[in-house]
């Protein structure tokens, strides 16, 4: 047994969802989700949204604007840096889940006017992935995460279906999806 020398930063899960029109094709819905247990923020949920209903732009929704912030600036800033700007408005949400990841998982949203909710299917077989903190160039934090693709997925905005779907793709020559769930998902950064 070892212990990983790193500092661990945030525990939690963060499933995804990018859908397209075409396999390949420009990314229709981009969706990152969070359920945060620790992190300097504090635990919580977030939704880093950018789809149709939008406008093409992002939104973030949570239940603690503290460790939205926080994430902004580290680790989903790093993933994606057009969500690292800290004036997009953080709009107020509760959040719930249901299903089994062995059939489906769906995470819902409820604002005072807005209900969204993200769902994926057709699991496939799981991966574990761990990298350290600055493995690869551009990434100062290091992630130990189970990732369990989905075949199938989508998202809804107060009933209405985003454009999109999920595709097949490959990760270090396994089967993957354009979708996952990432549960059991720890960053870490260098001591």
């Amino acid at each position: 047994m070892s212990i990983d020398p790193n500092r661990v930063i945030l525990t939690g899960e963060n499933p995804f969802i990018r859908l397209s029109i075409t396999d390949g094709g420009p990314i229709t819905t981009n969706a990152s989700f969070w359920r945060i247990a620790l992190s300097p923020g504090g635990p919580g949920h977030v939704l880093y949204v950018k789809s149709e209903f939008t406008k093409g732009r992002w939104r973030i929704y949570s239940d603690n604007i503290a460790m939205a912030r926080w994430l902004q600036t580290t680790v989903q800033g790093m993933l994606n840096t057009e969500t690292a700007d800290t004036t997009i408005p953080v709009i107020d949400a509760d959040f719930s889940r249901s299903g089994d990841v062995r059939d489906f998982w769906t995470e819902t949203l409820i604002t005072h006017d807005e209900e969204i909710a993200l769902t994926w299917h057709d699991m496939g077989d799981p991966l574990l992935v761990h990298t350290q903190p600055n493995e690869t160039p551009g990434r100062p934090y290091g992630v130990c995460t189970l990732l369990i693709p989905a075949l199938g997925a989508r998202l809804t905005h107060n009933g209405v279906q985003a454009d999109g779907q999920a595709f097949a793709t490959q990760r270090d020559g396994r089967p993957f999806s354009t979708c996952a769930l990432a549960f059991s998902e720890s960053w870490t950064a260098a001591r």
